[in-house]
């Protein structure tokens, strides 16, 4: 097997990081870590996610990932920095789209969904700073979203009604782009846009951290049979694997368990 690339997540959201690696590099192969027994990160504080963080990472790098992927917000802002200083290996993190949004915006007004550890986080509020031109930013944090990706509850009337409940505060607020701040969202995009109409964009970062692993791997179209990609989780298998049909092609799922007395 070629050297994977390593995505770690606090659960199933980096799921729709890895579907971008994997359309873009599918002569990679992957290894994905959803910590599903103690998501949600962007609910805990900033050294509880690092500490948690440095240990997926270990794991990773263990099983002989070359890069890693931080594709979570939250873990982003409380890790990132330090996990570069720490280890030898690349690492991608990722960040709520404010630049391309403001850019985008005909209203002045940009709304992002996001956790509130990304929202609360010195990251973000320099990213704001630097990257908004002008454009007003207003906030919503969701921690509703995440708990109805890792349920799998990704339509319905109940799940609608949470997805108006945060979303429409932004759109009265005159938002004519939304950003989507955390790697469990796209999941609920169809929700989002039907919520939102069809004059307001919708922007994730999915795809454009794709692109640019692909360009730090100076990625190659070559003939490979030896790609595998493994998908490891610290939650509970069965109710997972029930999951896995609605978020990700099916690729066998494995478990392992980090202890309190592992951090």
């Amino acid at each position: 097997m070629n050297s994977p690339i390593g995505i770690l997540d606090s659960g199933l959201g980096g799921l729709s990081v890895f579907n971008e690696v994997q359309k873009l590099m599918p002569n990679e192969s992957v290894i994905y870590f959803g910590d599903s027994a103690w998501c949600p990160y962007g609910a805990r504080e900033a050294d509880e996610i690092q500490r948690r963080v440095f240990k997926v990472t270990d794991f990773l790098l263990e099983q002989g990932c070359q890069l890693i992927i931080i594709a979570c917000n939250s873990a982003t802002i409380a890790a990132v920095e330090a996990l570069r200083a720490a280890y030898p290996v690349p690492f991608v993190g990722m960040e709520p789209g404010v630049k391309p949004a403001a850019a985008m915006t005909q209203t002045g007004t940009v709304g992002v969904l996001a956790t509130e550890a990304s929202l609360a986080g010195e990251k973000f509020h320099r990213l704001v700073t630097d990257h908004s031109n002008g454009v007003n930013v207003i906030t919503r944090p969701c921690p509703n979203f995440v708990e109805l990706v890792e349920r799998g509850e990704l339509s319905g009337t109940k799940a609608l009604g949470i997805v108006e409940e945060e979303t429409l505060p932004l759109l009265e607020a005159g938002a004519d782009v939304l950003v989507l701040g955390c790697t469990h969202y796209p999941f609920l995009r169809p929700l989002i846009e039907q919520v939102a109409g069809p004059d307001v964009q919708i922007l994730d970062t999915g795809e454009a951290v794709a692109r640019h692993v692909a360009r730090l791997m100076k990625e190659t179209v070559t003939e490979t049979s030896d790609v595998l990609h493994r998908i490891i989780t610290t939650g509970d298998l069965d109710q997972l694997k029930s999951l896995f049909p609605v978020l990700c092609p099916e690729i066998p799922l494995e478990q392992v368990s980090f202890s309190h007395s592992h951090l």
